[in-house]
């Protein structure tokens, strides 16, 4: 069943990012909706059965309420995505130049896990720990 909880994330350059959270973390368009100026008013990216949604940061009511990440902001909320070669997605994520800021490390609850800055300073969660499967 899809996550019905589902993470918003504002970029100041949405569209690259779309590309960057696609190529590199392995996200797939489910939508994006682009305003007349072509600016990413809202875009759904998919990355197994969970979802985040991303826009460009403007200055809206919603913008007044969440912004993009600004370098040596402490954030108050990140994804955590599941993945089953997290050894795979660590060396693809250096070479994208993303800033790891958890290192690849084995936890005591079975789980193989690291954290990373993507290029616009947004914090993001990886591991093996899947909590829906039983047994964990």
């Amino acid at each position: 069943m899809p996550s019905t909880v589902i993470p918003t994330i504002r970029y100041e350059n949405c569209r690259k990012m779309i590309t960057w959270l696609c190529d590199t973390l392995g996200f797939s368009r489910h939508a994006v909706h682009e305003a007349d100026d072509g600016s990413i008013l809202h875009a759904e990216l998919v990355h197994g059965d969970g979802m985040v949604m991303v826009g460009d940061a403007r200055d809206d009511d919603f913008g007044a309420l969440q912004a993009a990440a600004k370098t040596g902001v402490r954030v108050t909320q990140s994804p955590y995505l599941v993945v089953e070669d997290v050894d795979h997605l660590y060396a693809t994520v250096q070479a994208a130049g993303a800033t790891i800021v958890v290192d690849l490390q084995e936890k005591g609850y079975g789980s193989k896990e690291f954290s990373c800055l993507d290029p616009e300073g947004q914090l993001w969660n990886f591991g093996t720990y899947d909590p829906w499967r039983t047994g964990q």
